[in-house]
């Protein structure tokens, strides 16, 4: 029997190859079918490769672009390498990383320097990749439905990019960090003005409430990047700085949850009725220990071993989901919000 889901991209720079890995491991068990995607960021990067293979009738052919996308980052795929890339633990490279030299001198930079200041120099990095994104089957009708999150930088407020609205601006919008990044600047269809974004991290990261459409399946599977609760009380600038990133990144998905549990507990108590609101399932695949390893420094730095870890953890992760979850799709949720949020 076939499971319909939609999934819910996280956005996180370079530990986006942990979705990497979740995605491979989908879209290779034929019992799921993805019937729609939120991405922010680096989810918006995944959601597109995943889309337009999708969009072409080709599990294989999503795989081989997320693989493709992975590797103008900086993973190695070759798995003869995979002891190689093993030898260093994630959390030994995060601390050489933000201990290095060019990390910190990278880091005072953006605080100090509008990325304004290039000039003509300036060239938003991840152009040479998204420029080569098949923009004919992303923005299809085929395949998986795909919304795209930026943030509008004058109003504040969130912007779902779908269908013919996505172009290569929109994922680079969906990922510009400000301190690093100049605006996106894009022309609304509706007005004719040129709107600036930023990173949609900001107001939705990922939204779900694209997924709440009547027409597509009850259940969202969150894919979380972000780790979402930490033991420790960070005590060093750099603790404070990679804790406070987490927040920001965390605050937009978990208020949109607890909407959801606010809305559930209400129909679950008949106090509304009728089809004012939709009773979606919510399911997430993370993996908190690894991510509480890392820090800002590998989002940042595309590591090739860090990559490698992540995308390992993800695939992981997806066949732990497959094993516990699959049969409760479209039946029940396996992610508590009661628990949560109490």
């Amino acid at each position: 029997m076939i499971k319909k889901i939609n999934l819910a991209l996280q956005g996180g720079g370079a530990h986006g190859a942990y979705t990497w890995g979740v995605l491979e491991t989908l879209l290779a068990e034929p019992e799921i079918e993805i019937a729609a995607m939120s991405g922010t960021s680096a989810g918006a990067l995944n959601g597109s490769a995943v889309k337009s293979g999708l969009a072409q009738g080709s599990r294989d052919l999503a795989i081989e672009n997320l693989a493709e996308v992975w590797e103008q980052v900086g993973a190695i795929t070759d798995e003869r390498l995979a002891p190689w890339l093993n030898m260093f633990s994630p959390q030994g490279v995060s601390a050489m990383l933000e201990t290095s030299l060019p990390f910190l001198a990278g880091d005072a930079y953006s605080r100090s320097v509008s990325p304004y200041a290039t000039g003509p120099f300036y060239r938003n990095p991840l152009e040479p990749i998204v420029s080569t994104f098949n923009f004919e089957a992303i923005c299809s009708d085929k395949g998986p439905a795909f919304f795209i999150c930026a943030t509008n930088v004058r109003s504040g407020k969130i912007r779902i990019f779908t269908k013919e609205e996505i172009s290569d601006r929109a994922i680079m919008a969906s990922a510009c960090l400000p301190t690093m990044f100049r605006a996106v600047e894009i022309e609304s269809p509706n007005t004719g003005e040129v709107e600036a974004y930023w990173d949609g991290g900001y107001t939705g990261n990922p939204a779900l409430f694209p997924l709440f459409d009547k027409d597509l399946p009850r259940d969202i599977v969150v894919v979380n990047i972000n780790p979402l609760y930490r033991e420790e009380v960070p005590k060093t600038a750099r603790a404070i700085q990679n804790r406070i990133n987490e927040i920001s990144f965390n605050t937009s998905l978990l208020r949109e949850l607890r909407a959801i549990d606010f809305v559930q507990r209400l129909l679950h108590r008949d106090m509304i009725g009728g089809d004012a609101f939709k009773d979606v399932l919510l399911h997430m695949i993370a993996d908190d220990d690894l991510m509480r390893q890392l820090s800002v420094a590998t989002k940042v730095i595309a590591t090739p071993q860090v990559m490698h870890q992540l995308r390992t953890a993800g695939q992981q992760a997806a066949e732990r989901f497959l094993r516990t979850s699959i049969d409760h799709i479209g039946e029940d949720s396996t992610l508590d919000l009661r628990a949560m949020f109490e």
